[in-house]
């Protein structure tokens, strides 16, 4: 299949095993358990000496199949679907971090992100090293032997900062410590993480993967190209998988015990949301451009913030890695608070409501929503403006989009 263009992969995956009746969908398994013909048989299947399934906590073949196809499509060594985006991230990171242990990230992260590493893994033992991601000088001065990962997103939400992801793997190849970066603002089909350094992706399949917000789910995507030899809490698993340790230990200990398993119904929802993704991304994608154009020119908007867009100052790495479509959320400034909220008030064709890249276009208040639970000092540590409203683009035709942003302006003057 490594032949095929991505639209041919995504389509014609094969199923692990025929079925029976010929369906060109794989059909949705709605089992909890499965039969064995011989006690043999069930023990070599619990043991992991056989891919059968035993229980669809740990597996489904409805849940395999889509993970087959993402693989087939990434060249990945191992893809893990899982019930959100965040269980993808809390996954991965349980499974590389240890007490005084830290990771290196960014203070530019989603609310729950930021969360999970300065409250939730903090009680564990693990520290949070905060800092400038896309400064090299910074970045070296706060790894060392105990840092676990160094974690980013491409394109930060909602800040859109870009760091230089080939500067970070190759700090991450010299000190022997992961590049784990969250992908989900660029989809796989025109960004291959791989190729800047990343060893293992995260994207909250939710957005761009589901087909229109109809289901939740994350992805964990290895690409086996980490040294796991001096992890401590993959070393064991390292001596006896190789660059397959992270991977090992996800599937035989971390997701079986913290059961965040994917559900066939969301694996079969979002399979078909797969087979459509790209066509779907270049339409809004392409509108998130020429909208982002269309708004720098209106009066009431203060600046607009799409690192697709030339003056943007993260645009020449932006481009680098992304292409000319960095994704389908822009952000943009008003005046204040309260003229953000007069203005979403008066929109009468995009939502208001979180989540990204849904078939609709969504209109969300970031400070008083995704942040509301922060202080004003916090959020100003993480740059999150009350001036900023983000819009994920839709399928919708850029007139329509603009004539509803500009009546809403017009009506708040």
């Amino acid at each position: 299949m490594e032949d095929f263009s991505f639209e041919a992969r995504v389509l014609h995956t094969p199923y692990q095993r025929p079925d029976i009746y010929g369906a060109l969908s794989m059909p949705v398994y709605n089992t909890a358990a499965y039969e064995f013909e011989t006690a043999e048989a069930m023990e070599a299947a619990f043991c992991g000496h056989t891919t059968d399934h035993a229980y669809s906590r740990i597996t489904n073949p409805t849940v395999q199949y889509f993970e087959d196809r993402v693989r087939a499509i990434t060249n990945a060594v191992s893809v893990t679907a899982l019930n959100s985006g965040m269980a993808a991230i809390t996954n991965t990171l349980i499974a590389l971090t240890h007490a005084g242990g830290n990771i290196v990230t960014s203070p530019h992260l989603f609310g729950n992100t930021f969360s999970l590493m300065k409250n939730t893994l903090a009680a564990f033992g693990v520290e949070t090293r905060f800092c400038d991601l896309t400064n090299e000088e910074e970045v070296r001065d706060n790894v060392d032997l105990n840092t676990c990962a160094i974690f980013l997103e491409v394109i930060t939400n909602p800040q859109l900062e870009v760091a230089d992801l080939r500067m970070l793997s190759f700090i991450g190849k010299e000190f022997r410590i992961p590049l784990i970066a969250d992908t989900t603002v660029v989809p796989f089909s025109v960004f291959h993480a791989s190729d800047f350094g990343v060893d293992i992706e995260i994207i909250s399949s939710t957005k761009y993967i589901s087909g229109g917000a109809t289901s939740i789910g994350g992805l964990i995507i290895d690409y086996g190209t980490a040294d796991w030899s001096h992890s401590i809490p993959l070393k064991h698993w390292c001596e006896q998988f190789g660059s397959n340790a992270f991977t090992a230990r996800m599937r035989k200990e971390i997701h079986r015990n913290l059961g965040a398993y994917m559900t066939p119904q969301v694996a079969y929802m979002q399979t078909l949301g797969l087979e459509t993704m790209q066509v779907r991304f270049n339409h809004q994608a392409s509108t998130c451009l020429e909208l982002a154009k269309c708004l720098q020119k209106l009066a009431g908007i203060e600046s607009v913030n799409y690192t697709g867009l030339e003056n943007n100052p993260f645009y020449t790495i932006s481009t680098t890695q992304f292409g000319i479509y960095p994704g389908a959320m822009l952000t943009f400034d008003l005046a204040s608070r309260e003229v953000c909220f007069a203005f979403m008030n008066k929109l009468k064709l995009i939502r208001r409501a979180t989540n990204l890249f849904d078939n609709k276009t969504l209109a969300i208040h970031p400070a008083s929503t995704i942040y509301g639970g922060f202080t004003e000092e916090q959020r100003k540590a993480m740059d999150i403006s009350q001036q900023t409203i983000r819009l994920s683009v839709g399928l919708e035709s850029i007139d329509d989009l603009y004539n509803d942003i500009r009546q809403a302006l017009d009506s708040v003057k």
